[in-house]
């Protein structure tokens, strides 16, 4: 009796044993990288909270001058720009904002645990078909030193970042 319950012991620890070899072989390999030769930069949106135009202008030229010190990309249109349309292997990249918090200059200045400014924006590229290819969460934000729109320099290096991971 003790030797039948030792077996199924055995055999249980087996088969876990393979299954997590096999689990752990599948996350070990990095996932494909997309192929894009061009990005389109959308204009951010805001359509939850209530975005003062300067940070939704700044997050946008940003993005572009990030994006553009990455040379992932051949091309990189702005939005609306009519080139693109041509572009045989173009991703659009969308921004809409979810989460804003303006911070104080001045707090940050005497102290270093108040004053931040956050920024939470939901970022998407997607190809010709409007399929995602790359959609992610990312923050923006200055804590210590610096203005507040300096949170959207922080959001569009991430950004960059996550597209230079993303793509070939």
């Amino acid at each position: 009796m003790n030797s039948t319950r030792y077996s199924r012991m055995l055999v249980a620890l087996a088969a876990a044993c393979l299954l997590w070899g096999s689990a752990a072989s599948a996350q070990d390999q990095p996932a494909a990288k997309a192929k894009a030769s061009s990005i389109q930069i959308a204009m951010v949106q805001s359509d939850e909270v209530k975005l003062p135009i300067e940070f939704q202008l700044a997050l946008y030229e940003n993005l572009v001058e990030q994006i553009q010190k990455t040379n992932k990309f051949q091309h990189v249109y702005r939005d609306g720009d009519k080139d693109a349309a041509s572009a045989p292997d173009l991703v659009v990249l969308h921004s809409n904002v979810y989460g804003f918090k303006k911070g104080s200059e001045e707090k940050r200045q005497v102290t270093t645990v108040a004053g931040k400014t956050e920024i939470k924006v939901h970022v998407q590229a997607t190809d010709k078909d409007g399929k995602a290819v790359v959609s992610q969460d990312v923050q923006g934000q200055v804590r210590f030193i610096g203005g507040n729109l300096r949170a959207t320099l922080d959001f569009a290096k991430k950004v960059a970042q996550v597209l230079v991971n993303n793509f070939q």
